[in-house]
């Protein structure tokens, strides 16, 4: 006897390949309706979250940023949360730390882009890059001084455009040929860190900080000729 599908064999029910197919459609269908049905995300919560969120790394770096060693207690207080929020978000210092560290990369990626490397000269993208770096001033302050922010063999930054820039520079005559480009980067680096380091301990102003900073790139990376 067959029902809808199903074959009675000595008393035994045996599934045909219809019914299986039949079953098939009629989960395909049943899942749509928990779909549809199922409880709508509430986005106006998820929102609120994400704020609250950024307003706690926006204040860990502000924190940091004044004092590498800053408390959880000195961060909740500058994100205006209460300490049980923070740790909401962030059970740890160190899942804190973690999250600070890839917020700064996506800042110092997004200057880079800021920096149109791609344009003009191979020297004007290093010289654009360098002080779209300098204007990061908290977010620079805290990669160089907050321990576990940067981590070099975890990090995803990419030095390649930026290197891209300078071989540019060395074949367009405006970047000194005999500089290898690592040794450039690693020149501009040193000299982000002592601008940084120069306005806070508060022995230059930003701007004479930055205009120290290019002039001495400019100087030592430019062509001789």
């Amino acid at each position: 006897m067959v029902i809808a599908g199903a074959v009675s064999v000595g008393g035994a029910i045996v599934v045909t390949p219809s019914m299986e197919q039949h079953c098939s459609i009629l989960v395909k269908q049943i899942s749509r309706m928990d779909l549809a049905y199922a409880a709508p995300v509430d986005v106006e919560e998820t929102s609120a979250r994400e704020r609250t969120r950024r307003a706690i790394l926006d204040a860990a770096v502000a924190a940091f940023a004044k004092s590498p060693n800053a408390s959880l207690t000195e961060v909740a207080e500058k994100a205006r949360v209460g300490r049980t929020t923070l740790h909401r978000y962030f059970p740890e210092r160190s899942d804190l730390i973690t999250a600070v560290g890839r917020l700064t990369e996506q800042a110092v990626a997004d200057a880079a882009k800021r920096a149109r490397l791609a344009d003009g000269t191979g020297l004007d993208a290093v010289l654009r890059l360098c002080q779209a770096y300098f204007e990061l001033s908290d977010v620079l302050t805290v990669i160089f001084f907050t321990s576990g922010v940067y981590d070099e063999t975890t990090s995803c930054l990419s030095d390649d455009d930026a290197i891209a820039a300078i071989e540019r520079g060395r074949d367009d005559r405006s970047i000194d040929a005999a500089l290898d480009a690592s040794w450039i980067l690693n020149m501009m680096w040193a000299l982000l860190y002592a601008a940084v380091d120069h306005v806070n301990r508060g022995s230059a102003s930003r701007m004479h900080a930055q205009t120290q900073a290019l002039t001495s790139l400019r100087k030592a990376i430019g062509s001789p000729t």
